[in-house]
């Protein structure tokens, strides 16, 4: 029996997020006072929020929570449902059928998921929410934001939904921990602040876990990377070249990541390393290391520094970090440096030249005293290719620029590039206009790749040619 009986007292006792509990003590108003705060007609859109409360409380009151673990969604849709129609009735609420079933679809999402979220986590043309108090939801739709009518009964509505977030993964967040960091059960990634470092209401930011991986040839389709780029980029994969990707925030570096990782070999043994698991690797032998951050009293920290250490002793052939952020990045080197050729990583950077700088100051993060020229040197010997992706104005994300580290040269790591991405101007819509096109300079992979049974055309590499 899903169904439960409560005292008179636990009723009362029931306040819902958004409910006043009408048993609390409060001034009698004076009778002029009220008359002068005439209450304001609701909109329709209030009234179906306030009535969706309502059907929802009156549902807590009568099932048993526990008992709805063990069943699925579609039988307890059959046995709430049902319940849910008969409450309305009792509401004496006149709903058409297609606004009854929008409730009970509504209410069920609040029961079992994540309230008003849930619409939007349905929706695979949305790749990030952003809930900006209770009252201001904005989506990002094909690379541009766009604010959304979804909104919560109230700031403890919203609060209510980070905690079941957050509590799903062991984490807490109240104002001694008042930011945090989670992972929803399709592995999407959620930010959420509360007060009082959130000023005008709590913020939550859910980065969504794409249900199928981009492949390369799905880039290629949307323009975001040429084919013979694409082409130049399997023989770096395949021929065990060690790849940064750079880029900026939403550029789509896991996305890259995760289509080149298609062009390594299934028989190869692939350990990969993140903050939060994102990467969707196509191989079977994959080992995914995740890191885990302090509990309550401060403890139990495990870093991407100590996984990338351990990872060392789990008999990589390739090493893949979802992304360096501090001392890490010595540790990564040193890997691709000591035979574990093929290994790849990203960094949050603008061009090509400031990845490798970032690189080397992340190198001074790791507590180690080693000269500027030692630390440019161990760049330049363990990392051959960087990859520059960027979010164009218009919301679409391109290869901006394929270089490759040639070496030293006295203080400074040499680059060539070898594509490029070179913008013409913006049409009146405001969509980017460009092409990309080979630079003419043939790298010097193509030796390591030749012994890997790889040739690529010279004509790839021709001079101002324009890629498709």
């Amino acid at each position: 029996m899903i169904w439960k009986v409560r005292t008179r007292k636990e009723l009362d006792d029931v306040v819902e997020p958004g409910e006043v509990d009408s048993h609390a003590s409060a001034p009698a108003p004076h009778p002029q006072a009220a008359v002068a705060a005439k209450p304001k007609p609701l909109s329709q859109a209030e009234q179906f929020l306030r009535l969706k409360t309502t059907i929802h409380r009156k549902l807590l009151d009568r099932i048993n929570l526990t008992m709805l673990e063990k069943m699925s969604r579609a039988q307890i849709e059959a046995e709430v449902g049902d319940v849910v129609l008969a409450l309305l009735a009792e509401e004496n609420t006149a709903l058409n059928a297609k606004e009854r079933a929008r409730l009970v679809s509504e209410v069920l999402n609040e029961l079992l998921g994540l309230g008003p979220l849930e619409p939007l986590l349905a929706d695979e043309t949305i790749t990030d929410i952003l809930v900006n108090g209770h009252e201001t939801v904005f989506v990002e739709r094909h690379g541009l934001l766009e604010r959304v009518p979804t909104k919560f009964q109230d700031e403890r509505h919203l609060l209510r939904i980070i905690q079941k977030i957050v509590s799903a993964v062991g984490r807490r967040i109240d104002e001694s921990s008042p930011f945090v960091d989670a992972r929803l059960a399709d592995g999407s990634r959620v930010n959420a602040i509360v007060a009082p470092l959130a000023i005008d209401g709590s913020l939550l930011s859910i980065r969504k876990f794409s249900k199928a991986p981009i492949s390369m040839e799905r880039l290629i389709e949307l323009g975001s990377v040429p084919r013979e780029a694409a082409e130049v980029l399997s023989a770096v994969v395949r021929s065990r070249r060690n790849v940064l990707i750079s880029g900026g925030t939403g550029s789509g570096k896991t996305t890259l990541l995760n289509a080149l990782s298609s062009y390594i070999d299934h028989r190869e043994r692939i350990v990969t390393i993140e903050d939060s698991a994102e990467l969707r690797l196509q191989q079977e032998h994959v080992a995914r290391l995740e890191t885990r951050p302090p509990n309550i009293e401060g403890k139990g920290e495990v870093s991407q520094r100590d996984l990338v250490k351990n990872a060392l002793r789990m008999r990589p052939d390739r090493i893949i970090v979802g992304e360096v952020r501090a001392g890490e990045a010595f540790d990564m080197l040193q890997a691709m440096n000591t035979g574990h050729d093929g290994s790849m990583t990203t960094v949050h950077a603008n061009t090509p030249r400031d990845a490798l700088s970032r690189i080397e100051q992340m190198i001074g993060m790791s507590g180690i005293d080693m000269p500027a020229r030692s630390a440019k040197a161990q760049i330049a010997s363990a990392i051959q290719i960087v990859i520059q992706i960027g979010r164009m104005a218009d919301g679409r994300r391109k290869l901006l620029s394929l270089s490759e580290i040639t070496g030293m040269e006295g203080e400074v790591i040499t680059m060539q590039e070898i594509f490029r991405f070179k913008r013409e101007g913006r049409t009146e819509s405001g969509e980017v206009l460009g092409h990309f096109e080979a630079t003419g300079i043939r790298p010097k992979f193509l030796v390591q790749a030749h012994e890997a049974g790889i040739d690529l055309s010279p004509d790839l590499f021709r001079p101002n040619l324009k890629l498709a």
